[in-house]
C-alpha cells in the first residue's frame, strides 16, 4: 500500500495522507460535540489530559524513531548509488591502463551494465523489485574482467584493482535492491497506524469553552501527526515516486564511457 502511495504525485499523496484525515477528524469532533454537549466533554478534561500526555509522548517516540530510520535508509540508498558510480568510473579508468585491445571488452561490458542499470534496474526498483537481466549483465562484466591476461606485475595490480572495484559495484547494487523493497516492516506500520488512531482519537474526549480554539488545536495536532506519517511514506521506498534517488551519476559515467569506446 505504501509503495502505491509513494508512486502517486506528491500532491495526491498529501491530499490522502494529510488533508483527508484532518477533514474527517474535524468533522467527527464537530459531530461529537453537537451530539454529546460541551458539559459532558469538559468533565473529562483533567483525566483525559493526563492520559493524553502519556499516550502522546509514547507515540511521538515511536513516530520519531520511524522518521529517523527511513531517513537513514534513504541516505544509505544515496550512498549506494554514489558508490556504484564511483566503481564504474574507477573501472573505466583502470581499463584504459590495459591497452586498447585488452581493455576494450571490459569497457564494452561496463557500458552495458551502466546502461542496463539505468534503463532496467531503476524502473524495476520503482516497483520494489530487482532485475535478473541486469544480474546477467553484471556477470558478463565479471567474465570480461577475469579474462584479462596477467603477463607482468603491472597487469596483476590492475586486475586486482579491477576486481576490488567490481566487488564495490556488486555490494552497492545489492544494497539498493534491498532498500527498494521498503524500509519499514509491516509490524511497525501496524503499530504506527494504530498509535495514530489512538492518539488522534483523544481529541474527541476534550471540551474547550471556545469551539474555535478547540478546532484550531485539534487541527494542528492532526496535521502534525499526519505530516510525520507523510514523510515516512514518501521516503520509505528510496527509488519510487517524486522523492527518490535518481541514477544521475551513472548517466554521467555512461556518457564518459561512450567517449572512451
Amino acid at each position: 500500500m505504501t509503495l502505491l502511495l509513494t508512486s502517486w504525485p506528491i500532491w495526491l499523496s498529501f491530499l490522502i495522507i494529510v488533508v483527508l484525515p484532518t477533514v474527517v477528524a474535524i468533522c467527527g469532533l464537530l459531530l461529537i460535540r453537537r451530539k454529546i454537549g460541551i458539559e459532558f466533554l469538559a468533565a473529562n478534561n483533567e483525566v483525559a489530559g493526563f492520559k493524553f500526555a502519556v499516550v502522546g509522548v509514547i507515540y511521538a517516540v515511536m513516530l520519531g524513531f520511524a522518521v529517523i530510520v527511513v531517513w537513514e535508509k534513504f541516505h544509505d540508498a544515496e550512498a549506494a548509488a554514489a558508490q556504484e558510480t564511483s566503481g564504474v568510473v574507477a573501472i573505466s579508468r583502470l581499463a584504459k591502463g590495459l591497452g586498447n585491445e585488452t581493455g576494450k571488452p571490459v569497457l564494452q561490458r561496463l557500458a552495458d551494465y551502466a546502461r542496463d542499470a539505468i534503463d532496467i534496474d531503476w524502473p524495476a526498483m520503482a516497483q520494489g523489485r530487482g532485475s535478473t537481466e541486469v544480474t546477467e549483465t553484471l556477470s558478463a562484466l565479471y567474465a570480461a574482467v577475469l579474462a584479462v591476461p596477467v603477463s607482468d606485475e603491472r597487469q596483476a595490480a590492475i586486475l586486482g584493482a579491477l576486481l576490488e572495484q567490481l566487488d564495490s559495484i556488486t555490494q552497492a547494487r545489492r544494497t539498493r535492491l534491498l532498500l527498494a523493497a521498503g524500509t519499514v516492516p509491516d509490524m511497525l506500520w501496524g503499530v504506527l497506524l494504530t498509535g495514530a488512531g489512538a492518539t488522534l482519537g483523544y481529541i474527541f474526549f476534550f471540551g474547550a469553552p471556545s469551539i474555535r480554539a478547540q478546532l484550531m488545536m485539534s487541527t494542528i495536532l492532526v496535521v502534525m501527526v499526519c505530516m510525520a506519517l507523510f514523510v515516512v511514506i514518501e521516503i520509505e521506498h528510496p527509488f519510487t515516486g517524486p522523492v527518490s534517488v535518481e541514477p544521475v551519476g551513472l548517466q554521467i559515467a555512461l556518457t564518459e564511457l561512450s567517449k572512451l569506446q
